[in-house]
This record gives structure tokens, sequence and C-alpha cells, in this order.
């Protein structure tokens, strides 16, 4: 992997009146004495861009240190993030995260979260002290560029998680899981049954509804969603009938996070659903040594909305710091590998263009 003395030498550069943005994935900074040092392999990249999102996988909040009352009671060695770790998102030049995930919570610490953000002037969204607030976009501008961010979990807890118009939480999509015979079932007992997921349609209309209205006050429209199974390269369902209805409505990307693990991508009318950017910095105990992959999208984009979208992708290594990995060289071909093929049942292939790569629909698809 490449040390990051100087910004990433992309193969798209923006012209005077464009502006950069760099999306990554779940990302996690805790128990360090100098939280900037998570980012010492990227700084000089995350820097370079003119805005950067990203998932926050883990409320700024003070942690527990009673076992007898831990941060999340249903998961196992949790634990928040101290609020001071925001120095180290400030020092990486984080402009705006995602918040809704399955960790933010209980709802005091989103809010606790909330308010160590604000104070670092970093924008968010996902959470809120209610409904309307946890749906409120994340806009910033840059170069005359307005970027606006939405935020969502589909991988919640159904008790006092969500936001409702009273109470605080996070925007949520729910969504509803059955299970159908598999088409042996009669012939072969214990075929696996068939796993349907279907969204809710009140909650993916309101999720349509924010990016309409978004897509009136942003040149550029981004929703992120907490979604899919744990450490699985496969999508569910509903990952893709929320991904293209928020292309529908007028987003111009959809990315992913939750699986720990890259996924597969699409190219949907022209504009790519990132399923799952899998990990980006994670100090999380349980995170470490495992799920070292993720991929790193780089957006250019002027008032007249997006022009190129670049991947890189992205490795922590053996002390645990996240780094690029050149797709020049093995770590980081491999991790395109894994994406072009995962990205291959939906009909998109990754082309390499010098340092970083581009989502391309595949022959077979353009033949079909």
């Amino acid at each position: 992997m490449t040390e990051d003395a100087t910004p990433w030498a992309w193969s798209q550069q923006a012209a005077p009146e464009e502006a950069t943005l760099l999306l990554v994935g779940d990302t996690n900074v805790q128990g360090r004495d100098d939280p900037a040092q998570a980012f010492r392999r990227v700084d000089a990249t995350l820097n370079a861009a003119d805005v950067l999102f990203g998932q926050l996988e883990g409320p700024l909040s003070p942690p527990s240190d009673d076992p007898e009352n831990p941060d999340i009671a249903h998961k196992l060695l949790w634990r928040h993030s101290e609020p001071r770790m925001v120095e180290g998102y400030k020092a990486a030049g984080f402009t705006a995260f995602a918040c809704a995930s399955n960790v933010c919570y209980p709802p005091r610490a989103a809010l606790t979260s909330n308010a160590t953000l604000d104070a670092a002037g970093i924008a968010h969204c996902g959470a809120g002290v209610n409904l309307a607030e946890a749906r409120k976009p994340a806009i910033v501008e840059s170069k005359g560029v307005r970027f606006g961010f939405l935020s969502y979990t589909s991988v919640f807890w159904h008790v006092n998680h969500a936001a409702t118009p009273e109470s605080a939480g996070c925007a949520t999509i729910k969504i509803h899981t059955g299970y159908q015979p598999g088409r042996r079932a009669l012939e072969m007992p214990g075929t696996p049954p068939l796993i349907l997921t279907v969204p809710d349609a009140e909650e993916l209309a309101a999720m349509e509804d924010d990016i309409r209205r978004l897509r009136e006050r942003a040149d550029v429209v981004v929703m992120s969603c907490h979604w899919g199974i744990s450490s699985s390269t496969e999508i569910a369902d509903y990952q893709q009938t929320v991904g293209r209805a928020a292309i529908d409505a007028g987003a111009d990307v959809v990315f992913g996070h939750h699986p720990h693990v890259v996924q597969g991508a699409e190219l949907y009318k022209g504009k790519p659903v990132f399923y799952s950017l899998g990990n980006f910095a994670f100090d999380w105990v349980r995170m470490q040594g495992r799920n070292l992959d993720g991929i790193m999208i780089r957006l250019i984009a002027s008032k007249g909305g997006v022009r190129d979208i670049a991947v890189v992708p992205v490795r922590r290594d053996g002390d645990n710091l996240v780094g690029i990995a050149d797709p020049a060289q093995s770590e980081g071909a491999d991790i395109l590998r894994q994406l072009e093929e995962r990205s291959a049942p939906f009909g998109t292939a990754v082309e390499r263009r010098g340092a970083d790569a581009a989502l391309v629909r595949s022959s077979s698809a353009k033949a079909a």
C-alpha cells in the first residue's frame, strides 16, 4: 500500500469551477491517544478533497466502563467512541457524516454525537431529536456547488431506535422479511427457503419525497443507507429496490454500508448504486484484523451536476491504518477484481484507468 505524503494522483482532474467529493464507508475511530493518526496514511488525499462525506459507524458519546451497563446491551463488546475522537475527523477534513445506523443507539447517544459534531463544525444527517430532524439533509457548498446528503438505516433495533414525530432516533427505511419454501421443498425436506425482503411502502415513499425535495435545493444529491447483511458479499433484494427507487427520485449516487465488506455496484439509468463500500478506518476491537478492504469514491461535479465518478481500493494494514491500495499492485488489483465479480450480475464492469477505475456497463449488458 502507498504512503500518502501527497494526494492521490487521480486520472481525472477537476476544472477551476468544479468541486471534488470523496465518499468513504464504515468509519470508526476510538481509543486512540491521537485520533488523527487513524488517517495518517490517507490524510493528504482526504484533505485535498473539497468535500468529504462518510458513514459514522459509532456515535461520539462517552463509552460506558460498567460491564453491567454496556453501551448497547444486545451488541457484544460494543463501545461508543469517545467524543474527543472528533478531533481526528476534523484533522482528516470530514465535511459531513451519515449517522443513521444500528449502533447509533440509544437516542441519547445519537444526540450527544450530533452535539459533538456541531461543536466541531461537521455537518450530519440521519439522526435527530425527532423524525423531521432525522430526515433533514446535510447541505454543504464548495466552489459554488451545493452537495446534499441524506442518511437512513434499514438495520435497527425495533424498540426506541427509529425516530418518531415526538421522539429522538434515526431515520429508517423499515424492511419486511418473508420466507417462501424452496423450489424443491416438497421433494427434498430441509431445502432452504427463499428469503424475501420488501421495503415498507410508507417509509420508502418518505425517502423518495426527501430526495425529490432535496433535488430542488442541491446540484448533487447523495443518498446513504445502512443496509444489508453483515460480512455478506451478497445483497438482499430490498437493497436493489431501495437503491433504484432513490435514483428514480433524483439521487445522483447511492452508497451503502453495514456489511463491512465490498459488495457489487450497478449503473442504473446511468447513475451508480454502490451496495457496500466496505470498511474505511475502523478501530472497534471486534473488527481489528478482519474485513480489511473497502473502496473510496471520488466525484467531480459542477453546478450542472456530476461529470466523473472514480473508484480506488483501500485496505487497513497490520497496524490497523487505512491506506489506498494501488490498483496497479496486487492488493489493489485484488479488491477491484472482487468489486467487478460482484458487480457482474448487475451488468456492470469495472474499467481500470491509470490510478483509479470507473464503473461501465458490461459488454453483455450492452449487447442485451
